[in-house]
């Protein structure tokens, strides 16, 4: 279950109010839950002079740590002229965000519109991805990939202390699946490792954050920026030919000499897979919906990822 789902009392909005109003200095009309992201509890605050934020509350131990570097890094895109991520609003006192009962709070500008990934929209947000890419990043503190296959370990982890009968049976039926999965990630992480060729700033899942408002397009929560290579972004629509065209010409027409590597597109289908699977597993989803992920939307990337030696 994600925090986003977890019902709130009056008396805990109430101080959440309070705090913003003390922290940020904003006058509140009101507050709804905001369906957006997954780690993340999420609001809409509308204010005094009709104006409406983006709170964006994370408890979670292990992504509190991710989301608190975020901002730096969302800062940086925007002190450098990228205006379609979402900008951060600051507190009075000039910080980029700040802590709430236990949890990391950040206030941003709110962005209205649809969340919506096609293969249509994948043109503008290739073309906005090679836009963030020109920033440098080297001078942040930010995540670098170093090609890890520890997404399988930690799955089969998961598998071996689980007490899930139904969960056991579905990932006993698909054994031969996942270890050849696995088997596959750990092969292209050692032939990946070691080359840092080609890094930018990644956001990690850009399609599933592409916004449309109206004739702008936005790409929000970059809580997983990383410094990466560009397949880390491109991994998804891999299996078509045209979609690997257009994000090689999005690179070159913002001048970065880059062309995407087949190892590294199949490494990032095989991570991002385990990736997900641990995330599904984490958040207690129902056997259904691991099940369907498994043979779902992710092996088209497999048709392509499996030819590639």
């Amino acid at each position: 279950m994600s925090y986003s789902n977890i019902t709130r009392s009056d008396e805990y909005k109430h101080r959440l109010l309070d705090f913003i109003k003390s922290e940020y200095g904003l006058e509140s009309q009101s507050i709804t839950p905001a369906a957006r992201g997954f780690y993340g509890e999420t609001w809409r605050l509308d204010d005094a002079a009709n104006k409406s934020y983006f709170i964006k509350v994370v408890y979670n131990a292990s992504h509190k740590a991710v989301y608190e570097r975020s901002f730096p890094i969302v800062q940086h895109l925007c002190n450098h002229g990228i205006d379609f991520i979402g900008r951060i609003v600051k507190t009075k006192d000039n910080r980029l965000f700040t802590h709430f009962a236990g949890a990391a709070i950040g206030v941003f500008d709110w962005i209205d519109g649809e969340n919506k990934e096609t293969d249509e929209t994948k043109i503008p947000e290739y073309q906005m991805l090679a836009k963030v890419y020109a920033v440098s990043g080297k001078e942040l503190n930010i995540a670098v990939e170093n090609f890890s296959y520890k997404n399988a370990d930690e799955f089969f982890e998961h598998w071996n202390a689980s007490t899930d009968e139904q969960l056991l049976s579905l990932l006993e039926k698909n054994r031969a699946k996942l270890e050849h999965r696995a088997a596959r990630l750990k092969h292209f992480a050692e032939l990946c490792k070691g080359s840092t060729d080609g890094f930018v700033i990644t956001h990690g899942d850009a399609g599933g954050n592409f916004f449309i408002s109206g004739d702008k397009h936005f790409i929000l929560d970059w809580d997983g920026a990383a410094l990466a290579p560009p397949e880390r972004d491109a991994w998804v629509m891999c299996s078509k030919d045209w979609a690997r065209d257009a994000f090689n010409d999005a690179l070159h027409k913002n001048g970065i000499a880059y062309s995407l590597r087949p190892e590294r597109l199949a490494y990032y289908c095989y991570r991002f897979f385990f990736f997900y699977l641990n995330s599904f597993i984490d958040a207690g989803s129902s056997k259904d919906i691991i099940e369907e992920y498994i043979d779902g939307w992710i092996n088209e990337s497999f048709k392509y990822a499996d030819g590639i030696q």
